[in-house]
């Protein structure tokens, strides 16, 4: 079931929305040669417990990978596509990217929102997948409309992927937004006509998330049981916001 949002909820989702906002910036900030995705990881907990927020994900228990998740943050590297977990061992360096991804709930409201980002200068190539990934996702909020359908949604993100010689993750995807950080409908990149194709109405919330791979759309998890990565070692990027319809059209709730 859809769960409909009222506007009262809306600036709920919005308050979380914008503290996610907060942390992503600071991250960016943060994110340079020699700092460990730990150092990222111990700043945005401590900016979630400062806020009187609960982390999103931290505790999140997930049945495959047969427990819960134990940071505030992911943090992918590289080939990593999603669900890397923070490590002092894991530092950063120059031509790297680090996808971060994060989560809060405030007044018990969600929000959720990822973006990727470069490490000093990297490649024209990685240049241009990181672009393709951030415009699809504009293109895809720019669907949000009332009397759209979700594929409009997915549909927006698979066209321009495609069309500019990148592959979308099949094995991760979207989803609604709300009390819960995972609600329904599930919102892949791509058109898939297995799925319902539900019409959009004022109210909903969904956090679209185009997860995107310079090579092959394969990925296998790591013996971690929750690092996802590309099987072909290509580089990935992932940027996301939470993104309601109302009657005035899209409003993106993790920016300003």
């Amino acid at each position: 079931m859809i769960i409909r949002k009222s506007p009262a909820e809306l600036e709920k989702m919005r308050r979380a929305g914008l503290l996610v906002h907060e942390i992503l910036q600071q991250m960016t900030k943060m994110v340079a040669e020699g700092v460990s995705t730990l150092d990222l990881e111990v700043v945005a907990e401590k900016m979630i417990k400062d806020a009187g927020a609960k982390p999103a994900f931290k505790g999140y228990y997930v049945p495959a990978a047969g427990g819960k998740y134990p940071f505030v943050l992911c943090t992918s590297v590289n080939e990593e596509v999603v669900h890397g977990m923070p490590s002092a061992k894991r530092v950063l360096k120059s031509g790297d990217i680090v996808s971060i991804d994060t989560g809060v709930c405030l007044e018990g409201y969600f929000g959720d929102s990822a973006v990727t980002i470069p490490v000093g200068e990297v490649s024209e190539q990685v240049k241009r997948l990181l672009r393709v990934t951030s415009e699809s996702l504009e293109l895809a909020i720019g669907q949000m409309k009332e009397g759209n359908r979700l594929f409009d949604v997915c549909g927006a993100v698979e066209r321009h992927v495609t069309s500019n010689g990148f592959t979308i993750v099949r094995d991760y995807v979207g989803h609604g937004i709300g009390t819960s950080l995972h609600e329904e409908p599930q919102v892949p990149n791509y058109v898939d006509r297995r799925n319902e194709n539900p019409r959009l109405k004022e109210g909903m919330v969904l956090a679209i998330e185009p997860m995107v791979n310079a090579g092959r759309p394969e990925t296998k998890v790591l013996s971690d049981r929750w690092t996802a990565v590309t099987k072909d070692g290509g580089f990935a990027a992932h940027f996301e916001h939470s993104v309601a319809v109302t009657a005035n059209g899209p409003w993106v709730l993790t920016r300003p």
